[in-house]
């Protein structure tokens, strides 16, 4: 166990990436455009590719093993690395989803469901203005009201 403050990577960080992939499936966005996962040997390469992505979280990992833990998690907006050593896949989602806010960027075009579903349905942030795309009528029936 770490100092206090330092955080551990724990295999469920896995199942919180699969279900962050489901909702970007869901609405048929392709979960490869938020997240992206590269090996450590290839960062050299992956820097010109994430300096040509609008948004991005990065995992860099030492083996292709998902249950290992990664190297790196961060996050790229713009081509520009604004933060890692993350300690999960859904941390790093959820400061991205802050920096959007807080700089008051517009969501990527390939990702603007799942960012949608991110506020309405998860955060409550306007949720009677939901993209009929993202929610279904039965699950509008059953919203908060």
């Amino acid at each position: 166990m770490g100092d206090k403050g330092e955080c551990e990577w724990e295999p469920r960080g896995e199942s919180e990436k699969c279900l962050l992939k489901c909702l970007m499936v869901y609405p048929g966005e392709d979960g490869n455009n938020l997240i992206k996962e590269y090996l450590v040997v290839q960062k050299d390469e992956v820097e010109m590719e994430l300096e040509r992505c609008a948004m991005a979280v990065f995992v860099f990992r030492e083996e292709e093993d998902p249950l290992q833990p990664p190297h790196d998690i961060g996050i790229n907006i713009e081509g520009v690395e604004v933060m890692n050593q993350l300690p999960s896949i859904a941390r790093a989602c959820a400061m991205l989803f802050v920096f959007i806010y807080a700089l008051n960027l517009s969501y990527p075009s390939q990702l603007k469901y799942m960012f949608d579903a991110l506020q309405k349905l998860f955060m409550g942030v306007e949720p009677k203005q939901i993209t009929p795309k993202v929610c279904s009528p039965e699950c509008q029936a059953v919203s908060i009201e």
